[in-house]
């Protein structure tokens, strides 16, 4: 019994220790949860609305109403005691408006102004402790709160917050406020309208994320002119298969299939998911119908956007949406139009363009990276246009005829040819339009206008070489006999033939007068006068002034007085035979002089202590000097003519007046008086 007695105390005080440890242990559990919490909410920040910092203000007068100054002496709120004493209100506010109020950084309405407070941690020693001394003056961030010293750093810094979407508003706002739209990340769309048309952006959409899509508000003027392009194919043969290699937002194929509607047949493509989306569903925000089959047939599919159209069913616009590599679609499909336009260079993508591109299509190319055309990059203009070039005066023609030469080359490897219809450069692109013709023979031919070019590095002086030529003996300056060494360089090869045709440009501003382009009409009416290289042009706009003419064999309308088409000239087809040899010749006969390679800066070749013409005076002077002259898009200040540079150099000196015989007509004049 004695033993039955001890083993049940024993018993009981083995669970009496046991509900011990559990009562404690339930303890350290949830003091372990709570300590878990908190570290989450100290690395976690809140989306919810958070308390600013006093230092950012949005007016001056919040910096004074943190303290007092109706009183006696008072401290100030952004600085501590033993940096600046209690001092009176004049002095202090004086204090707040120099000091903090003059060096802030403003962000949607928020100033942030400097802060002198112990807001930063001081950085620990070696042994751990924190070292002694001053604080740093810093600034908070009105979006994410995190300190930062400098003011340039600042700016940097929020600028990456309007790169990534972040803005104070997204803090600010709960995730309970729904959108009109849904859109990833929690970021809401910016829908931007052009050209009638209405595409969603994302707020990084100027320097995107790998996921996100890219918009260049910048890239209107070239928006514009490849559907000015597009519009003249359109009216020699209907309906077109055109491409839009790289959608992104997909406001440049929508544009074509509103406008054009059922005279296009538009294709988009990106590699992007995040871009395919985007253009869905900018497709619906247009009503434009969208096409399910991948492979592009065209069998009009019921959908709800249908629907919503203006008109009937057969006046929808649809266009085909394809998530394809821009090289893969090109080598499997053929199309009469493609457009080109990728981050950067065009190169990797001209193969495939001319591989299925049909014959007298239009291919058009917009390369952005300026950093290789405009010779601050050697080494990559190099690698990838695979020309020799320097910085000249003319340096952003040579751009556009390096291109040039890149496409002629990859034609000519596919058997084809090209004729230069529009080449653009502009500060921030280079857009070339090319028609594609197909033969070896259209390829010889384009491939005899590679040439390289001999350019004098003393006076700018450029001439195209020709075979057989030596160096010194083909530029018409003396610079190689007057100095010592050699002055003259070779660079390209280059493309020497036209950069315009002045057929295609009347059309083009037919087609932007029609749909109401007024940005770009300044722009073709340059070029117009430049391609014909003539400063006096009377442009004529309307339906009635538009007649048959035959370009390169094929029927297609210019803008010309009188109409004297016949109905077989209004097939679109193109001549064969005898027909089209005596239509050629014919051409080549009447057809009027090429303009001018190059330009000179009236500018760069001034005269020291002379004043010059005016440029407008200055062109007038060498028309009657008898020279064809022009005003060129690429230089403001640029002259095209098809004078050298030492007959333009001797007109400029001719009617330039020293600086000296104003001031001196002036102190005559006064001497008089007095």
């Amino acid at each position: 019994m004695a033993e039955l007695k001890e083993a049940d105390a024993t018993q009981l005080h083995q669970e009496d220790v046991n509900i011990k440890r559990g009562e404690a242990g339930d303890q350290d559990a949830e003091q372990a949860v709570k300590t878990e919490a908190a570290a989450d909410n100290d690395a976690k920040p809140s989306t919810t609305t958070t308390e600013r910092h006093i230092s950012i203000q949005t007016k001056v007068e919040g910096l004074e109403m943190l303290v007092d100054l109706n009183g006696g002496r008072k401290s100030c709120p952004l600085c501590p005691e033993e940096k600046f004493k209690a001092c009176y209100s004049y002095k202090l506010r004086r204090h707040l408006q120099n000091l903090h109020w003059k060096v802030y950084v403003e962000f949607e309405g928020q100033r942030m102004c400097i802060c002198h407070l112990p807001c930063r941690n001081l950085k620990p020693s070696l042994s751990g402790d924190q070292v002694s001394g001053r604080h740093v003056a810093h600034y908070h961030c009105v979006v994410c709160s995190v300190t930062i010293a400098r003011k340039t750093d600042m700016i940097s810094h929020l600028k990456r917050h309007v790169n990534k979407g972040e803005t104070e508003a997204s803090y600010s706002v709960t995730s309970d406020v729904p959108f009109e739209e849904p859109a990833p990340s929690g970021q809401a769309y910016e829908i931007m309208k052009e050209l009638g048309t209405n595409v969603q952006l994302l707020p990084n959409h100027t320097t995107p994320q790998k996921s996100d899509t890219y918009f260049n508000r910048k890239m209107k003027t070239n928006r514009q002119l490849v559907f000015c392009s597009l519009a003249v194919l359109a009216e020699e043969r209907s309906p077109l298969e055109c491409l839009d290699a790289f959608g992104a937002t997909g406001i440049m194929g929508l544009q074509w299939a509103k406008h054009l509607r059922n005279a296009v047949k538009v294709t988009i493509t990106d590699i992007s998911d995040t871009c395919i989306k985007m253009i869905k569903e900018n497709c619906e925000l247009n009503r434009i119908r969208v096409e399910g089959s991948p492979r592009g047939s065209r069998a009009p599919e019921g959908s709800s956007s249908s629907s919503d159209g203006d008109g009937d069913g057969d006046g929808v616009a649809t266009v085909e949406v394809a998530k394809m590599d821009a090289n893969v679609i090109m080598h499997l499909r053929p199309f009469d139009y493609i457009h080109l336009d990728p981050f950067g260079t065009a190169v990797n993508y001209l193969d495939a363009a001319f591989r299925n591109v049909r014959n007298l299509g239009i291919i058009s190319v917009t390369s952005t990276d300026t950093g290789s055309l405009y010779a601050k990059s050697p080494n990559v203009t190099l690698r990838h246009y695979g020309c020799h070039i320097v910085r000249t005066e003319y340096y952003k023609e040579l751009a556009a005829r390096m291109v040039v030469a890149t496409v002629a080359r990859a034609a000519a490897r596919c058997n084809k040819g090209i004729e230069v219809l529009l080449a653009v450069a502009l500060e921030h692109f280079v857009l070339v339009v090319v028609r594609v013709l197909r033969g070896p023979t259209q390829a010889d031919e384009s491939a005899k206008k590679l040439r390289k070019l001999v350019h004098c590095q003393w006076c700018e002086e450029r001439v195209f070489l020709k075979l057989g030529n030596m160096v010194d003996d083909t530029l018409p300056c003396n610079c190689h006999g007057s100095l010592p060494g050699k002055t003259a360089v070779q660079l390209g090869p280059l493309w020497s033939g036209p950069l315009f045709n002045t057929g295609f440009l009347r059309r083009m501003l037919s087609a932007a007068v029609q749909h109401s382009m007024d940005d770009i009409q300044p722009l073709v009416k340059t070029l117009i006068c430049e391609s014909e290289c003539t400063t006096l042009k009377s442009l004529v706009h309307g339906s009635s002034a538009l007649t048959n003419q035959v370009e390169c064999g094929v029927v297609i309308k210019t803008l010309q007085s009188g109409e004297e088409s016949g109905p077989a000239d209004q097939s679109g087809k193109r001549k064969t035979g005898e027909e089209s040899g005596n239509v050629v010749k014919k051409l080549k006969s009447d057809a009027p002089l090429e303009h001018p390679p190059f330009y000179y800066s009236i500018h760069r070749h001034s005269i020291r202590g002379m004043n010059m013409p005016k440029l407008n005076k200055f062109l007038q002077y060498l028309t009657e000097a008898g020279f064809r002259v022009s005003r060129t898009h690429f230089d403001p200040t640029g002259v095209r003519t098809d004078g050298t540079l030492v007959q333009f150099k001797s007109v400029l000196t001719k009617y330039s007046v020293p600086t000296c015989t104003t001031a001196t007509q002036t102190s005559v004049s006064t001497e008089k008086t007095m």
